[in-house]
C-alpha cells in the first residue's frame, strides 16, 4: 500500500500538514470505516498500522478478535514500535 495514496483516499490530500483538525477527524473516521469494512487481511493490517501511527488504532484484541494471526502480528508491531521509540534504531 502506498502511504500517499492512502492519505489521498481517506483524507483527500497527499500532504497531511494541510489538514485542518476537522478534516483530520473526518479522514480518521473514513479510515476507521475502511478498516472495519476491509476483508483482505494484508490490507486490513496496513490500515490498522496507519490508524496506530495516527494515534487512533483500536487495541489488537479488539481490532483482530476473530483473526488470531493478525492479533499476534499487531502485538509484535506494537512491541517493536515501543522498542524503537524508547531505544532508537540499533543500526544508527
Amino acid at each position: 500500500m502506498d502511504l500517499d495514496a492512502l492519505f489521498l483516499h481517506f483524507f483527500a490530500t497527499e500532504d497531511p500538514s494541510t489538514l485542518t483538525q476537522e478534516d483530520f477527524s473526518l479522514g480518521v473516521e473514513r479510515l476507521r470505516l475502511g478498516f472495519e469494512l476491509e476483508r483482505e487481511e494484508g490490507r486490513k493490517f496496513a490500515l490498522w498500522t496507519l490508524l496506530d501511527g495516527l494515534g487512533h488504532a483500536p487495541l489488537p484484541a479488539d481490532a483482530f478478535a476473530k483473526q488470531p494471526q493478525l492479533k499476534a502480528a499487531a502485538e509484535e508491531y506494537l512491541k517493536a514500535a515501543f522498542h524503537l521509540g524508547r531505544f532508537g534504531d540499533p543500526d544508527e
